[in-house]
C-alpha cells in the first residue's frame, strides 16, 4: 500500500522575515528545506510515497518548485494554525494512515529509517527530543505504559520537546480528524492528538530521535545551526 505523507507548508513563517514560503529556504547545500524533505522521504521509502504538500501563502511559488507534488490549499492560511491545515490534508487522504511534518523542520534521514518499524505496524507515534525542553517549544509528558499524556506548549514539567514529525495509523485516524475539526482555528495539530489521547483513548507512542539532529527553522539562528548539519 502507498504510504500518504503529508507536508505542512501554508503558513507565512514571517518570523524569518524572508519574502519566500519557509520551506523554500535555501540551506548551506543548496537545497530548499522541503527539497530536504522530499529527499528523506524518498531515501526512506521510495516511490512507496505519495507526497501531499498543503499550501497556503505564495502557494504558486511551491508548486512550481515541485510540480510533481499534490496539493490542498488552505485559503484561510492566513486565519488558522496547523491544525486546521492538517486537517484538509486527512479529509483528501481518506482511510489510509499518514505520515506528516512541519514544513520547516531540517532533519536527519535516520530519522524516518527509524520510523519505519512503526509504521509497518500501523502504530500512531510523535517524535521527540528528550536532550532539551524549551519553554517556547511543544513538550509531553507520558503515561505509566510510556504512552503519549500530555503534548502541548503549555505542559509543565515536560520530559521532551516534539520534534514536528509524526503518524497518524488507519485505526486512530477516524478520531484524530473529529478532534481536530473541533478545535479552535488558532489551534496546533497537537492538540487534537491531546484530545483524541484522553477522549478516545488513542494510544501515542513517543519515538525518540534525540541522538540526530531536527531543526525547526523558525529564526534566524535556527537556519544556522540546521545549516551545520546538512
Amino acid at each position: 500500500m502507498t504510504l500518504q505523507t503529508v507536508i505542512l507548508a501554508a503558513g507565512m513563517g514571517s518570523r524569518l522575515g524572508r519574502s519566500l514560503p519557509k520551506p523554500l529556504t535555501e540551506l548551506s547545500d543548496g537545497r530548499s528545506i522541503m527539497q530536504q524533505q522530499h529527499d528523506n522521504i524518498r531515501a526512506a521509502f521510495g516511490d512507496d510515497a505519495a507526497v501531499t504538500a498543503v499550501v497556503g501563502y505564495r502557494a504558486e511559488a511551491i508548486v512550481e518548485a515541485f510540480p510533481e507534488t499534490d496539493y490542498v490549499y488552505n485559503d484561510l492560511y492566513d486565519q488558522t494554525n496547523t491544525s486546521k491545515s492538517l486537517l484538509r490534508a486527512l479529509v483528501k487522504t481518506g482511510r489510509s494512515s499518514v505520515l506528516w511534518m512541519n514544513g520547516d523542520v531540517v532533519f536527519d534521514p535516520r530519522v524516518l529509517g527509524r520510523a519505519i518499524e512503526l509504521i509497518e505496524r500501523d502504530q500512531s507515534f510523535v517524535t521527540v527530543n528528550t536532550s532539551k525542553v524549551s519553554d517556547e517549544e511543544v513538550k509531553y509528558t507520558v503515561d505509566a505504559r510510556g504512552r503519549i499524556a500530555e503534548l502541548s506548549k503549555t505542559v509543565a514539567n515536560g520530559i521532551g520537546e516534539a520534534v514536528g514529525i509524526n503518524y497518524i495509523s488507519r485505526a486512530d485516524k477516524k478520531a484524530f480528524v473529529r478532534q481536530l475539526t473541533r478545535v479552535g482555528d488558532q489551534d496546533y495539530f497537537e492538540r487534537g492528538l491531546e484530545l483524541a489521547i484522553a477522549e478516545d483513548g488513542l494510544e501515542i507512542l513517543p519515538l525518540d530521535i534525540s541522538d540526530l539532529y531536527a531543526v525547526e527553522v523558525d529564526f534566524a539562528e535556527d537556519l544556522e545551526r540546521a545549516n551545520l548539519f546538512v
